[in-house]
């Protein structure tokens, strides 16, 4: 982040006017858009407003035009009397307006229009349009009590010109309740905090970050450790914004959060007891690199993708389910470049049971969620707004939209069988099937004509060539600018608990890095590697950023968006019912699975019935395990709910792990385990450290004045598995 320190509101630079007559296509479309005239809300819905419809954002200048002169017999606009215009006294508040008085009568908004209107009210279909916005500062750090900043817009033209225009510019936070923005870029704070303002003019924009900073000290940063390029560039935000990092976690808090970020699971008792014991200076480091080679690592890496990739039964069946799994869970413990696995995919067809890739295109069998399942999962990039109208928060056309689904026209399906259980479902499948592409088929462009495949942001595609071939390698080219960015986005989320983008798959304009010098170190660092996950994770983990304590003080208090601190959050479905059988010590029962694996390891949620023979699947999607309906990891539910809090106090699934006699308690007391022994075992396999001494006098107390020392271990369990503790990775 650069930052640019603001000592005093700036004045406005005065505002150039247009030579001549007013331009439609570059003042009255920008009033229309700086009074919210053709927004989503407002006239620029789908429907319009009030028998009124603008295209949203002022998208299309011609349809505007033509509807505001000519539609309702061009009563709209009197070029005649232009200050009796329906438009300008709606607009101006001078005539009753469902959306009340958009500017003043002596406004800059207000002149543009009458002068169009009196100037013949003409449509300027050869005026120039501009090329470029320069906006300043286009990163403020704003220290209290210091309470605001000023936008500066400069607009480019083709004849390299550059014209101040913040009386026609738009200026639209992405965040509600930090600052308010006044209709000339003034923002001024109302809490401390960070916002982006987008900037626009016409079809251009730009983001603007802004950070509001209590008047705090600058950080102390003298004893933070720099391991590697990760701390370099973590630091920058802390000192620009005075924060004070937490300290490095303990071994029993790393210890953990490493095993559940690269495993998906918890440490042994053994594990923790021995690591807590290692003397060795360098024990991080041998652990990290131990953990990248155990076959948990493809197990929990394989649950990410196919969640991702949309690996369910339903629609793959249960032997195209297990293929497809085992193709994911082998590349990723084989560390193929992800280009490689990701060109696999895109261009895969072919039998769903003897070319596993094929089953990406099986699940998704409509070409428009193709194209937006690609764009988000390869690209990180959220185009469905594009369908129906170009983006509004991005430079995503419509045009872009139908011609990137054009890709996607031509795969078709042989079914060989379909076995299916109920006959009136049509999105169930059971039985083999090919994926092939057709011959001959296009999209219709809604604005007419054929949909010819185009790459997002790229060239045309020849639509007789192979679509899918070229696609795989136009996305995992070096020179893609979106697929290293969004996984290497994607890698740093599921390791830090939150995406240097956030939400991780929706890089957009209006959505930029909280540290773009920090994604951009780690892409090259990436791409330097051949693509591949273990580097970059091995790189991540071994910095002291990633080590860092979950517990912050000072002005470190509150923050995850810059990782002062290590993120907290609820442990995912599958990592918490595993750290319950292994806590307990006794397995979790699923049907149709051999006894014992995990669930983590599964393919995907077996499609059964109930009873109690599914108690392991209904805890899991109570607490968040996806359908693998989206290609999307916001599908994945962590948020608390009363059925979680239920589940775990009262639910038959914990009450029968707690009370099974050959559980970790029934063993312990059968073999005449020492109480001291048995609580450290049960605390170094469910939190992975040795309980307190007040921990330690309290349990003991209440183990030995107990007339059923087995209910009195239960307890002692119950209360450990519903701890704040154990229920969270910090």
């Amino acid at each position: 982040m650069r930052c640019l320190v603001v000592s005093c509101a700036l004045l406005l630079y005065p505002s150039v006017a247009f030579a001549g007559e007013p331009s439609f296509r570059n003042e009255v479309m920008a009033v229309l858009s700086r009074a919210g005239c053709n927004a989503g809300a407002c006239h620029g819905n789908l429907n319009g407003k009030g028998g009124l419809k603008l295209s949203l954002r002022g998208e299309n200048a011609w349809a505007d035009y033509s509807t505001l002169t000519r539609d309702q017999l061009g009563r709209r606009v009197n070029s005649t009397a232009p200050t009796d215009s329906l438009l300008l006294n709606k607009a101006a508040g001078t005539m009753p307006h469902e959306g009340g008085a958009r500017f003043t009568t002596a406004s800059r908004e207000y002149a543009v229009l009458r002068d169009w209107m009196g100037a013949g009210a003409k449509f300027d279909a050869a005026a120039p349009q501009p090329t470029a916005l320069a906006v300043e500062p286009a990163v403020a750090v704003v220290f209290a009590p210091k309470d605001r900043v000023q936008i500066q817009v400069a607009v480019k033209w083709p004849d390299g010109t550059t014209r101040q225009l913040n009386d026609l510019a738009t200026f639209e936070p992405t965040t509600v309740g930090t600052a308010t923005v006044g209709r000339f870029g003034e923002v001024v704070r109302v809490q401390p905090g960070e916002l982006v303002v987008l900037v626009r003019y016409l079809n251009l924009m730009t983001p603007v970050r802004i950070a509001f900073v209590p008047d705090r000290p600058a950080a102390d940063l003298s004893k933070f450790s720099e391991v590697n390029i990760v701390d370099r560039h973590a630091k920058t935000p802390w000192q620009e914004l005075r924060i004070t990092p937490s300290g490095i976690a303990g071994d029993g808090e790393f210890l953990r959060r490493v095993y559940l970020d690269t495993l998906g699971i918890v440490p042994t008792a053994d594990e923790a007891r021995a690591f807590l014991a290692d003397a060795n200076p360098n024990k991080r480091k041998v652990l990290i690199d131990a953990l990248l080679e155990r076959p948990e690592y493809a197990q929990h890496w394989a649950q990410k993708w196919s969640d991702l990739l949309r690996n369910e039964e339903k629609a793959l069946d249960k032997k195209g389910v297990q293929v497809f799994h085992r193709w994911i869970k082998e590349a990723i413990a084989e560390d193929r470049p992800l280009t490689e696995f990701a060109a696999a995919v895109l261009a895969g067809r072919g039998s769903t049971y003897t070319e596993p890739p094929a089953n990406f295109y099986r699940a998704i069998r409509d070409p428009y969620l193709r194209a937006e399942s690609v764009a988000q999962v390869f690209l990180g990039l959220r185009i469905s707004c594009a369908k129906c109208h170009n983006h509004p928060f991005d430079a995503w056309t419509q045009d872009d939209y139908h011609r990137f689904a054009g890709n996607f026209a031509r795969i078709g399906y042989r079914i060989l069988a379909n076995d299916k259980r109920d006959n009136l479902d049509s999105h169930e499948f059971v039985g083999e099937q090919i994926v092939h592409m057709l011959t001959s088929g296009e999209l219709t462009h809604p604005q007419g004509g054929k949909a010819l495949p185009k790459l997002l942001g790229g060239a045309a595609v020849d639509p007789e060539a192979d679509r899918l071939s070229v696609l795989a390698t136009w996305v995992t080219s070096p020179t893609n600018p979106f697929f290293a960015k969004a996984q290497v986005n994607r890698i740093w989320l599921h390791l830090m608990g939150r995406g240097l983008v956030d939400p991780n798959d929706d890089f957009r304009t209006s959505n930029p890095p909280s540290n773009p010098a920090l994604l951009d170190a780690l892409v090259r660092e990436f791409t330097n590697s051949g693509t591949r996950a273990k580097p970059l994770i091995r790189l991540i983990l071994n910095s002291a950023t990633y080590q860092r304590s979950s517990t912050a003080t000072g002005s470190g208090t509150g923050d995850d968006k810059h990782f002062a601190k290590a993120v907290t959050h609820p442990l995912q479905a599958e990592q918490l019912l595993d750290a319950l059988s292994g806590a307990l010590g006794t397995p979790v029962k699923f049907p149709n699975t051999p006894v014992g694996m995990r669930a983590g390891e599964m393919a995907a949620a077996p499609q059964t019935g109930r009873g109690r023979s599914n108690m392991g699947m209904r805890f899991l999607k109570v607490f968040g395990k996806p359908d693998r309906l989206l290609t999307c990891e916001c599908e994945r539910s962590e948020d608390p709910g009363v059925l979680q809090a239920l589940q775990l106090m009262t639910g038959p699934l914990l009450n029968e792990l707690l009370e099974a006699e050959d559980n970790r308690i029934g063993r312990g007391l059968a073999a005449g385990i020492k109480p001291n022994a048995m609580l450290d075992d049960l605390y170094l396999a469910s939190v992975c450290r040795f309980p307190t001494d007040a921990e330690r006098t309290a349990l003991l107390k209440h183990i030995i004045a107990s007339r059923e020392p087995r209910r009195a271990w239960e307890d002692v369990a119950w209360g450990l598995v519903n701890s704040k503790e154990f229920l969270l990775r910090r």
